[in-house]
């Protein structure tokens, strides 16, 4: 079983493929695993092992796996805002902490379709943030350190992969709910582009801030997972047809890149010189990809202020009602988002859509002549379970409580797609993620780019982690 854990889930599907090991043999791995480390790490606190059993029972009576999308009877964790038919969705709020889910939503239905095999729900923080903590099933812990955050808000999702609980977990992303816990954990994380990944129905259908997105271990790992995961759905009038050239196809043919360019900070957040330092070190191995490295980054001054307005308004929208009904059982930080949306002018939204459309013309005129741009992907490395968020960086204070990812808020205003690698260690052994972002439209070439700089960096052969 030990054996089966360390596998990729790349490895892993590819024995599947060939049937030399059965999906009920990565479930039963599965769950030893989840039952003896999750314990500390508390990152799959729903579990559904029963229909995951019969799930893999029931994938094991195809004869062939011939589709190449197909996870084949791949365990997965779902991150703890998505449905799963049968299972509890609790957004972590005592107020859902009984409701269960009547089928599985876009997302998760497209990857059961195409053989994934739902086995936990992973943590989540309150309705959104960058912790995960929530008053039904606690604190998540870092495997790399249990004392330390696994950052949010699918710190369950990048938990459960650093420890080895499962292969693949889906996570979503607003202002950096996916790119955080990547880094924080030592795993990859893929904010594609809107529409790649169908969302669920309880999103405003028209909002484009908010995504779904794959986490794994390894760049191919959510290259595979992006393929099951892909396409379009009628429920999500954004998403569309993802026929075609499959993204893990071609990961190790080597493009000669022109120019990329890194800031330590986009000009917005403070940056703790180790997070900072680590991440420019790792950008300059694109030099051996043939590419001259820049700073030439656009402008990104009134990301923060639209992403702000943009995030509230998304906000207020979703939860306007239930603040009406519950507000004394909504977390302090969510009730403050929705009535900042609540109380904003007609002006105040045109600004920001004003800003949002500027970023993208400069991202755009920025992509003529550069093939990426490189930033890190979290100010800080992991900070102490017992805080419900950064409060200072660098002796600098943070305003709110979502100020200490502005590094993530401002790339989610592009609307480009956005990995996030792990690059490196601090000085007390704790993963640094940096974030590559591409082109509109190019998560293929994004993931390849990424697939060879992760081949230099030799960080996914640390993982899996068990808590120390």
């Amino acid at each position: 079983m030990n054996d089966l854990i360390k596998m990729t889930a790349t490895e892993a599907v590819a024995l599947l493929r060939k049937k030399e090991v059965s999906p009920s043999d990565l479930v039963e791995a599965s769950i030893a695993r989840i039952e003896a480390v999750d314990e500390t790490v508390n990152a799959l606190p729903t579990r559904c092992f029963e229909r995951a059993r019969k799930q893999a029972r029931a994938l094991e009576k195809v004869r062939t796996h011939e589709d190449p999308r197909s996870l084949c009877g791949l365990p997965i964790a779902v991150k703890d805002y998505n449905d799963v038919g049968g299972v509890t969705t609790t957004y972590g709020s005592p107020l859902f902490a009984n409701n269960v889910a009547a089928e599985s939503d876009a997302t998760v239905a497209r990857l059961e379709s195409n053989g994934a095999i739902p086995i936990a729900k992973a943590n989540v923080p309150e309705w959104a943030g960058g912790h995960t903590f929530n008053p039904v099933f606690g604190t998540t812990r870092n495997p790399w350190n249990p004392d330390l955050s696994a950052g949010g808000s699918s710190g369950g999702s990048g938990a459960a992969l650093a420890a080895g609980l499962v292969w693949l977990a889906t996570g979503n992303d607003l202002g950096g709910s996916l790119r955080t816990p990547a880094s924080f954990n030592g795993v990859v994380g893929l904010r594609p582009g809107p529409g790649v990944v169908p969302r669920p129905r309880r999103l405003p259908s028209f909002d484009v801030l908010w995504v779904e997105g794959p986490m794994g271990r390894c760049v191919s790992d959510v290259a595979m997972m992006l393929d099951a995961g892909c396409g379009a759905d009628l429920s999500d009038p954004l998403s569309f047809d993802a026929s075609g050239d499959l993204f893990q196809d071609g990961l190790a043919d080597v493009k000669i890149l022109r120019r990329v360019a890194f800031s330590p900070d986009l000009g917005l957040v403070p940056m703790t010189p180790e997070v900072a330092g680590t991440c420019e070190k790792a950008t300059r191995h694109f030099g051996d990809l043939g590419a001259e490295v820049t700073d030439d980054v656009p402008d990104f001054s009134t990301a923060m202020d639209g992403f702000q307005t943009l995030r509230a308004t998304l906000v207020a929208t979703m939860m306007g009602p239930l603040l009406e009904a519950h507000r004394q059982d909504i977390a302090p930080e969510i009730v403050g988002n929705i009535e900042r949306g609540l109380k904003l002018s007609v002006a105040d939204v045109f600004v920001a859509e004003r800003a949002r459309v500027e970023l993208y013309q400069r991202m755009h005129k920025f992509f003529e002549t550069h093939d990426f741009l490189i930033c890190p992907t979290a100010s800080i490395t992991p900070f102490p379970i017992e805080q419900r968020y950064v409060e200072e960086i660098n002796g600098q204070a943070c305003e709110t409580y979502i100020d200490w990812f502005a590094i993530t808020c401002a790339i989610t205003m592009t609307s480009c797609p956005t990995l996030s690698l792990p690059c490196g260690m601090s000085a007390s052994g704790m993963p640094i993620g940096m974030q590559i972002v591409g082109k509109p439209r190019g998560e293929k070439n994004l993931l390849r780019a990424a697939f060879q700089l992760e081949q230099r960096l030799g960080m996914a052969q640390r993982l899996p982690v068990g808590p120390g």
